[in-house]
């Protein structure tokens, strides 16, 4: 597996509306997309630094993922993403090297992009995220 870049870190938040102004106007970076992706119960909004983008992550339900950690940890850094060229190989590559797996193939993710997790327990407790462009 090598990455290309860092796609963009996660970073879990009650409320975009409320964690926006931060990020816009003591930060000075413009928030160019909000979306939900509703399989995953979160509402994203996305900023850009340089080449890498900040994704705030909003649930949409206390028993989505995002819920589930604000609850038990509290806003803060949720996940880093890596964008890789294939994402099914970069999987398979890393079940190979034992890691354990969130997703065992890809699925449809914020902006359009194919995702997949990583397990923090098997990624120094950082959860881990692969992206890949299905249309490059």
């Amino acid at each position: 597996m090598k990455p290309t870049h860092i796609e963009h870190l996660g970073i879990a938040v009650k409320s975009i509306e409320a964690a926006l102004p931060y990020f816009e106007k003591v930060l000075g970076l413009e928030c160019y997309a909000i979306e939900e992706v509703a399989e995953q119960k979160v509402k994203t909004a996305f900023l850009k630094i340089g080449q890498t983008k900040i994704e705030l992550l909003e649930s949409t339900s206390p028993d989505g993922p995002v819920g589930k950690f604000i609850e038990k940890k509290g806003e803060g850094v949720h996940h880093m993403a890596f964008a890789v060229e294939d994402l099914q190989a970069s999987l398979d590559f890393a079940a190979e090297q034992g890691v354990k797996l969130i997703d065992k193939t890809p699925r449809k993710g914020a902006e359009g992009l194919d995702i997949a997790f990583l397990h923090p327990k098997s990624t120094v407790g950082v959860l881990t995220e692969l992206c890949s462009n299905p249309n490059k």
